[in-house]
């Protein structure tokens, strides 16, 4: 397996006629340290099952080679497909799947998630860990699904859009801070590994980007109870982003409970009417989703 430069890449390109598709979010991390960096953080262990979403080259694939029990990487594009399966032919503990990782933006291709869960099976001891320079155009509901599986990945290192990364570590009040920053902290302890100019990929994006990592953390995820019903309270709750918290909970439960009970789960909590939803932290957020779910 030979180390993917710049130079050989393009050669190859070339060789197979590849262009890379904008409409499928093809932007290829170029700098070898950094992809070493994104391997290094998340610290594949010998026992570790990994999931890749988007093969590319295979360059950051042939780095976890030696490092996990086994890699399941995806790649929808049949050329990267490919050219990826002629650097990874002789590893045997590689399962390369030519397919789509999602079915729709708010579930996983099956066939993908019955090899994650065949390989778990065959491995009791295994941790599985996403590790991937994911395609821009799925990386937010790859990354919310996974989180709202019965037993998410321990871990997931990635690249993505830097916006979107903001998102994920934002604090409330904060631009950048809405449903999606909920969503990760009541479940995970996310860091912004490394910023990323657009000039490290190719071709360059029109954005910076970055490297996270996202640790599950057990504790928080048990104290959320129903993750399904709070995954649901918050899209409610940002749909109408400057709603005044008492406009967004009537609108919301509609039917199920009137503005009478709004006004006392509000006092209840000693939250002003006038607040926003984007103001709400956390544990604030989930006493409010179990308050008016009792009353209804």
């Amino acid at each position: 397996m030979q180390d993917q430069t710049l130079k050989f890449l393009l050669q190859r390109f070339q060789e197979a006629g590849i262009t890379p598709r904008h409409q499928l979010g093809q932007n290829f991390l170029m700098d070898m340290n950094l992809q070493k960096l994104l391997v290094r953080r998340a610290d594949i262990q010998p026992t570790d099952i990994i999931l890749e979403v988007g093969t590319g080259t295979g360059g950051v694939t042939v780095q976890m080679v030696p490092l996990a029990r086994h890699v399941v990487t995806v790649e929808l594009d049949p050329q990267l497909y490919q050219l990826a399966g002629e650097e990874l032919f002789d590893c045997e503990n590689v399962t390369m799947l030519n397919m789509d990782i999602l079915r729709n933006k708010n579930a996983f291709n099956p066939a993908v998630m019955e090899v994650i869960d065949r390989l778990r099976a065959e491995n009791p001891d295994s941790d599985w860990k996403l590790v991937a320079n994911l395609p821009y155009s799925v990386a937010t509901p790859i990354l919310s699904n996974l989180l709202a599986l019965p037993r998410p990945p321990r871990s997931m290192t990635v690249t993505i859009q830097k916006e979107v990364a903001d998102r994920l570590v934002a604090e409330p009040g904060s631009k950048d801070y809405g449903g999606l920053s909920l969503w990760f902290q009541c479940q995970a302890d996310t860091e912004i590994v490394r910023v990323l100019p657009p000039g490290v990929f190719l071709p360059p994006p029109k954005v910076y980007s970055a490297i996270v990592h996202v640790a599950l953390n057990e504790e928080k995820r048990s104290a959320v109870g129903d993750l399904g019903r709070f995954h649901d309270f918050l899209r409610v709750m940002f749909l109408h982003r400057r709603k005044f918290l008492r406009s967004e909970l009537v609108a919301a439960f509609k039917g199920r409970a009137d503005k009478a009970r709004v006004d006392t789960v509000l006092q209840e909590l000693e939250l002003s009417p006038e607040l926003r939803a984007e103001q709400l932290d956390v544990a604030t957020m989930l006493a409010l989703c179990e308050k008016m779910n009792q009353t209804v």
